[in-house]
């Protein structure tokens, strides 16, 4: 199916000062703040049983594997309903529908700190997973429209810079509150802040139209758009390579001998992120394809020297640097490029790639128990490596639709006028 037409209504809409949320030369730095507040509390919602399993088994009366599920089902919530809600919601004002989201996470944290039912407790887990969905495949876009069209990859950069913050410092923090007040009172906090985020998108984050019937893309459509299935198809494996070794970080480090570093080993791992955040940001905009590429292989070479030097405390930490500086910008980078390729079906690319990001990160968890119980940890910086290679070709495969060398924005940018 031809794409120029979309191709053409994104360049007017690029390079015309009247379109809707572009015609202003700054970003909305307040207003993409919430949205990165907004991705802070999505990423942290998810993540934050982790480090509070030990309590939180005691309290609901299961094990605490059966407590881990509360991270899985989350998950599953997402990968199941990204796709239909965002389908379901494309006409709804944007703002509006962010609201609805993100009530839904204070209502699902709520029941979770209250919650003594393990059952209840799952089906709040569920729901926050629902809310994350509808979230993240609004998210990005709703950034990209804030921005004029030269900046678009830093407004998405500032907002998917919730993540290594949720991840760094995010889950240490929920855990010692946990510790300290109980983990009841974490997930409390949660709502606390997500209340607070409520009220600032209201005063700081613009409204925009969602889509007329006879503009609400179709997915299956979507994925014949050139550029959508290499982006998404890195994002399944990305992502699933990533899970792997995240997810089961504190078994490695500990067979290493190194697990009473692995909080310092997150933080430089955190901290390289961040980092990687803000080189993205400030380079996305033109070099899109270098990128993506070099976030693989910089992943690929943290995987390698786990592999085949991980006798080395010194390179362990060279391989989170290395790891850091190439997963931080991942999220920016994909959205990003989903968004590109997309074009006009941009909100359905992203509920594919929330979809895709949810299920990997599931299957990185099951993947990563079964070569747990069955090789050992040493196999997880050797399959990280393996899935990495295909990632890296397709990315360079992908030179004129998903991953080009030159996004449109950057052209239209330097067809700009000098104001």
């Amino acid at each position: 199916m031809s794409t120029a037409p979309d191709t053409a209504q994104s360049a007017a809409a690029a390079t015309n000062p009247q379109s809707e949320g572009e015609g202003q030369r700054k970003l909305p730095l307040l207003a993409l703040l919430a949205l990165a507040t907004a991705v802070f509390i999505t990423s942290l919602t998810e993540t934050l049983p982790a480090g509070l399993l030990p309590a939180m088994s005691r309290d609901l009366g299961v094990s605490e594997s059966a407590t881990g599920q509360t991270v899985t089902v989350y998950a599953i919530g997402t990968a199941l309903t990204a796709i239909p809600l965002t389908a379901a919601t494309a006409g709804w004002r944007r703002r509006k529908l962010l609201l609805t989201a993100m009530a839904g996470f204070a209502l699902a944290n709520t029941v979770t700190a209250v919650s003594s039912v393990y059952e209840l407790t799952m089906a709040a887990r569920f729901v926050a997973g629902v809310a994350a969905g509808l979230a993240w495949a609004l998210l990005a876009g709703y950034a990209r429209r804030m921005a004029p069209a030269h900046l678009q990859g830093k407004a998405i950069a500032i907002a998917m810079a919730g993540i290594p913050v949720a991840l760094s410092l995010g889950v240490p923090a929920g855990t010692f509150l946990g510790d300290w007040l109980g983990w009841r009172v974490a997930f409390l906090a949660m709502t606390g802040l997500t209340l607070l985020l409520l009220g600032w998108i209201v005063a700081a984050v613009p409204d925009f139209p969602g889509q007329g019937r006879g503009e609400r893309p179709k997915m299956l459509r979507t994925l014949r758009i050139p550029g959508v299935t290499p982006v998404l198809f890195v994002t399944l494996v990305f992502v699933l390579a990533h899970t792997i070794l995240y997810a089961y970080i504190a078994t490695y480090l500990d067979d290493l001998g190194l697990g009473d570093s692995t909080g310092l080993v997150l933080l430089v791992f955190g901290a390289a992120s961040l980092a990687s955040i803000w080189i993205t940001g400030a380079q996305i905009n033109r070099r899109l394809r270098a990128l993506g590429i070099a976030s693989a292989v910089l992943v690929a070479l943290a995987a390698a020297l786990l592999a085949v030097l991980s006798d080395s405390t010194a390179l362990v930490y060279v391989a989170a640097v290395l790891w850091g500086l190439g997963w931080g910008g991942v999220p920016t980078v994909l959205q990003t490029a989903a968004g590109d390729a997309g074009g006009e079906s941009a909100d359905a690319a992203q509920a594919m790639l929330v979809t895709l990001w949810n299920v990997a990160m599931a299957g990185g968890g099951v993947i990563g128990g079964i070569l747990l119980d069955a090789v050992g940890s040493e196999s997880f910086p050797w399959t990280v490596l393996l899935l990495l290679l295909p990632v890296i070709a397709v990315v360079l495969y992908a030179r004129r639709a998903g991953f080009p060398a030159r996004r449109p924005v950057a052209a239209a940018e330097s067809a700009e006028p000098a104001v």
